[in-house]
């Protein structure tokens, strides 16, 4: 995998997906929901950036024109709540679920979880192995989603929410798609607000406040996940692009543009992203994350393209 902000150097990954292809189906009983989703209007947008804060090897640069069609696509993150509806409706396992333990931030794990630590990963030390930890159980077994339904489902890999975008008729946005809709109409900043981090001394995104990795003081309001509603949307009415959870694109990874590899696109940024590790949750930063691969920082949101059912329903 790529360089990603705070992400555990080792790779969760489940060899036999056979049980879960028949789900890529949309059964019967799944719900069309195109009710939260802003349209983005077609036409070109500037990709990318020349800014020094860039890593070379992600391949951020150089800044570029993009021509898009128009599309929709959800104003948050898929939430806790939204995935146990289709959970609920086909039984659908996660890749999580079927490897049986995923990474968890150290500093997120409680008493009660010691006893299922599997260990720590080699060269990032505050991701820790937890048995029994996947997207019920996002701190490890005694955690729960029950009091966060409105945070963003995590522990979820690639085909994970694939298989949820085809169930709900949508499709996982491409990295364009992705930067453009987080862009929110500001050509050139780092951030869907501007360019300062804390305008006026205020929060407006879900990063590690603090000392990395040994201290995180919360100032921003969250240690782990916040709401999806959490701070100010952008200009196109998008929540939380910057930080909190990083997000799946439908893009193989490359330094190039090349439309092949083992690892797909994710942007965004997340909780655990602080300026002396990485930067990533800027708009224009981009890292990989092996297709079969999760851990309690990665969620996604989905896009649909312009058509007569998806109109007929907004």
């Amino acid at each position: 995998m790529g360089s990603g902000c705070c992400s555990p150097a080792g790779t969760l990954t489940v060899e036999n997906r056979s049980a879960g292809i028949s789900l890529l189906t949309a059964p019967k009983t799944a719900i069309r929901d195109y009710s939260k989703m802003v349209r983005i209007p077609a036409g070109p947008f500037l990709m990318g950036t020349n800014n020094a804060m860039a890593y070379p090897a992600d391949a951020e640069g150089p800044q570029r024109s993009v021509e898009l069609d128009e599309y929709w696509i959800d104003e948050t993150a898929v939430t806790n709540l939204d995935f146990s509806k289709f959970v609920e409706a086909t039984d659908y396992k996660t890749e999580a679920e079927l490897l049986g333990w995923s990474f968890v931030p150290a500093n997120l794990i409680s008493e009660l979880d010691e006893q299922h630590l599997i260990g720590k990963s080699s060269n990032t030390p505050w991701w820790v192995g937890v048995n029994g930890a996947d997207w019920r159980h996002p701190q490890g077994p005694s955690s729960s989603i029950t009091k966060i339904l409105d945070h963003p489902v995590v522990h979820i890999s690639w085909d994970d929410a694939n298989a949820f975008a085809q169930w709900n008729g949508k499709r996982l946005p491409t990295e364009a798609e992705w930067e453009k809709a987080a862009r929110g109409g500001r050509e050139g900043s780092l951030y869907s607000w501007g360019d300062e981090l804390t305008p006026n001394n205020e929060f407006r995104c879900n990063i590690w406040q603090g000392e990395f990795p040994d201290f995180n003081s919360g100032e921003d309001g969250y240690l782990a996940t916040a709401p999806v509603y959490s701070f100010a949307a952008n200009g196109y009415g998008l929540y939380n692009v910057c930080g909190n959870v990083w997000e799946w694109c439908s893009d193989w990874w490359s330094d190039n543009s090349q439309l092949s590899g083992e690892s797909k696109v994710i942007k965004g940024g997340s909780y655990l992203c602080h300026d002396s590790y990485c930067n990533r949750y800027r708009l224009s930063a981009r890292t990989s994350q092996p297709k079969n691969g999760f851990t309690a920082h990665i969620g996604f949101r989905c896009v649909a393209d312009k058509n007569t059912e998806l109109l007929g329903s907004l």
